[in-house]
């Protein structure tokens, strides 16, 4: 594992727009292709291998949580549990996730954390690297199969939803929101679903016959969202869930609550003590000298605290916390001359898929983060 400086291509943002990657820059630049990383195919084998083991451990995970009835270790409010349950128990479909991992090139991969509801920079991750790829260098390949396992799986997924059209929906005025969800959109229509898309302010009730509904009144019983849960089920919204009688198929399903919590770190050490690729996890500090404090729910780095021999050494504000935090042990980002990468690894319909390398300057990748392309020696 390296990272190469190079000089970006000429007009590399026409470029990126013509792919409809509208959100390259913000303040700071968010793409950026100064420099890729180069990985080795045992390393890449190595990352593909991983993915799939934990992928199979989390699964492992939300049955224990289940049945052990952990909720309370996630703050999972108890009106929306038998939903959790009956969507684990109908196997209701889910499209993907992504492992955020420490990895330098030599040592095992460790876990930093799943983000298995909404996970972003999957259109980064899939396309706009991908055709950087092509323009660089034509005859090299990545770790990426995500467009195709994209389609496949829905395709795949069709059979196991309502026979209706498949809603898509995320906020308004997000732009990185709505590429995301238009990408994914885009996938399922050429997977053969039918499709249309609806922003989630828009989604009504019928409170006559309990189900939600689209502009037109008409009745929604698929749906992709790219909205947490945890905002959906503090808001009335949230209430309808339970009382849908046409019983919708979200996508991702609410089982995916349990993987997208931060509480399921120490149920994974608990169930794996030791294992290669976990880092220790408590929901007490324990004895823990050099840690991550981190809350349940936090998303963008927000509020994360890093004590290394008992000495804060980094910290980021935010609005998360109240719902409580876990600690982990502390496991160093590589440093490749100030910039430390972290390797997003996806899983697409249960399978390990490809990557997407975001960056920081700091320990903690943040809002401020950059996404660096990558290729395969």
């Amino acid at each position: 594992m390296q990272r190469i400086k190079i000089e970006p291509r000429n007009n590399w943002q026409q470029t990126v727009e013509g792919l409809g990657f509208g959100f390259h820059t913000a303040d700071v630049p968010y793409w950026d292709e100064s420099a890729y990383y180069t990985f080795t195919m045992p390393e890449i084998l190595k990352l593909e291998a991983v993915t799939a083991e934990l992928w199979d451990m989390c699964i492992q995970a939300v049955q224990h949580v289940i049945d052990n009835n952990l909720f309370h270790q996630f703050m999972i409010p108890q009106y929306i549990i038998p939903h959790i349950i009956d969507s684990w128990n109908n196997d209701a479909p889910a499209i993907y996730g992504r492992f955020d991992l420490q990895y330098d090139g030599k040592n095992e991969p460790k876990l930093l954390e799943f983000n298995a509801d909404t996970p972003t920079s999957i259109f980064e991750a899939s396309i706009v690297q991908w055709f950087w790829l092509k323009d660089f260098d034509e005859p090299k390949d990545q770790f990426n199969s995500m467009h195709e396992k994209l389609i496949d799986y829905w395709k795949y997924l069709k059979a196991y939803l309502y026979e209706d059209k498949l809603y898509f929906t995320c906020v308004k005025d997000v732009l990185e929101d709505f590429t995301t969800t238009a990408y994914l959109q885009d996938c399922a229509m050429q997977g053969g679903l039918e499709t249309q898309f609806i922003y989630i302010e828009d989604i009504g009730w019928d409170n006559n016959n309990g189900y939600f509904v689209d502009l037109d009144n008409q009745p929604i019983r698929n749906i992709f969202k790219l909205y947490p849960y945890e905002w959906m089920i503090d808001e009335e919204f949230g209430q309808n869930l339970v009382n849908d009688q046409l019983k919708a198929i979200w996508i991702e399903p609410s089982w995916k609550m349990i993987l997208s919590n931060k509480a399921i770190l120490p149920v994974l050490w608990q169930l794996f003590p030791y294992h290669k690729n976990l880092l220790p996890a408590y929901f007490t500090r324990s004895n823990l000298k050099d840690y991550v404090k981190k809350p349940l729910l936090s998303r963008e780095g927000a509020n994360i605290t890093i004590v290394e021999n008992e000495k804060l050494i980094a910290e980021s504000e935010g609005d998360y916390g109240a719902e409580g935090y876990i600690f982990q042990e502390l496991c160093k980002l590589p440093d490749f001359d100030g910039n430390f990468p972290v390797i997003g690894s996806w899983i697409i319909g249960q399978q390990p898929a490809g990557m997407g390398i975001r960056e920081s300057s700091t320990l903690i990748t943040d809002n401020v983060s950059r996404f660096v392309p990558h290729l395969i020696l």
